[in-house]
């Protein structure tokens, strides 16, 4: 005979085992947010005892408003990927140029170097050379991403060859933003050209960069191009009018880290499930998993041309990601892209199996061997690779 009472009572204890359970799971995750500050605090203790500096513990926008008391031009650098002209004439390759450029925080410090004529991460009097020995393009790797000079790949290679070098990069460009730049700002007599080719995320940027009308159109029409070299003023009041909004954002941020602190606010987060919520989201949540290599191979082949019409050799360097030494993670396109790399018979430069291959411990070329940019040692091995493949042109496996 079926007994709803003993039913009821069984519902009931389940019922509480979730709730509970739930909560258990909810402390975890508030826990392991406690942990990543401890870890801020462990690399402080680190930076001081290394190196006996201290560790700034300051937001970008905090040192925004700081450095803009006594520098009313000092700006951040802002992905033109994600924030591009309002008005939609241009799609923007660079920031803003020829100020004080706030960029990253890895490594115990703020990265902020001083722009071009162009809004790129050089020193402006590159640009007056009639000759460049080397034209870097990509992402924040190639950008220079949380290092002052002279510890950027571009700076290292300049110092070590003594040659006129020129980087293109900038944080969030995927293939399709680097192709673009090389047509827009490339000079005529550059003797190599390095793709610095990113495995974390080059394919997924390019899946969002085909979607951007601007963009597309430089592998739709051969000759299209912006002219973007006569447009920097238009480039850098538009990016202020953005920088502006940004910065409001930051505001609002701050306001509402201000009000999550608040303990009312806390308790009433952890009821709500909020950090499980989040989590279970990051999970269900639908991935991209489309990989356009066809449109990556038109680029490279595109690419290749180029250089071929100005007597340029293209290098394309190959640079690994955190995972690939912490969770042991490889990357599945490996193959393929060096494969289209091959079949144009462009010269393959492989930084994890020449570099951090022959490390004893990899991770110490990464900041504070945890998730992040390279550091200034990692950068240095880098660049001294890449220096000695092309000098010495040694491209034996």
């Amino acid at each position: 005979m079926y007994n709803y009472k003993v039913f009821k009572n069984y519902l009931i204890i389940f019922i509480l085992s979730l709730i509970f359970g739930l909560y258990l799971f909810e402390m975890y995750l508030n826990f392991k947010s406690v942990d990543r500050s401890s870890d801020i605090e462990k690399n402080r203790a680190i930076l001081k005892k290394e190196k006996n500096l201290e560790y700034d513990v300051r937001s970008k926008h905090e040192i925004y408003r700081s450095m803009k008391l006594d520098d009313k031009n000092i700006t951040v650098s802002v992905s033109p990927r994600v924030f591009n002209d309002p008005d939609k004439k241009l799609h923007f390759l660079s920031g803003i140029s020829k100020s004080k450029t706030i960029d990253c925080n890895e490594n115990g410090y703020f990265s902020i170097y001083k722009s071009d004529r162009y809004g790129f991460n050089n020193p402006d009097n590159e640009w007056k050379n009639s000759e460049i020995d080397y034209i870097l393009v990509g992402d924040s790797y190639t950008h220079g991403a949380c290092v002052n000079r002279p510890n950027d790949i571009a700076s290292i290679l300049r110092n070590l060859s003594n040659k006129k070098v020129i980087n293109l990069g900038y944080k969030a460009n995927g293939p399709l933003s680097m192709y673009a730049s090389l047509k827009e700002y490339k000079l005529s007599k550059t003797k190599n050209i390095l793709w610095m080719y990113y495995e974390g995320n080059d394919l997924q940027d390019l899946n969002h960069e085909l979607k951007i009308g601007h963009l597309k159109k430089y592998i739709l029409n051969k000759s299209y191009f912006q002219n973007l070299k006569e447009k920097q003023d238009y480039i850098d009041a538009q990016n202020r009018k953005i920088l502006l909004k940004s910065i409001k954002a930051l505001d609002n941020a701050r306001e509402q880290t201000i009000k999550n602190s608040n303990i009312k606010y806390k308790i009433l987060k952890f009821i709500r499930f909020d950090k499980s919520k989040n989590f279970i989201e990051s999970i269900i949540q639908p991935k991209n998993i489309s990989v356009p290599l066809n449109e990556f191979e038109t680029i490279l082949r595109y690419t290749k041309q180029l250089a071929d019409s100005e007597k340029a050799k293209l290098y394309f360097v190959y640079l690994p990601q955190f995972e690939r030494y912490k969770t042991k993670i490889k990357n599945d396109n490996f193959i393929k892209v060096r494969e289209i790399v091959n079949s144009l018979n462009i010269n393959f430069i492989d930084i994890d199996k020449e570099v951090f291959q022959k490390e004893k411990e990899p991770l110490k070329l990464f900041p504070f061997k945890d998730w992040g940019h390279y550091n200034e040692e990692g950068y240095r091995k880098i660049s001294e690779l890449i220096y000695r493949k092309i000098e010495k042109k040694n491209f034996v496996d």
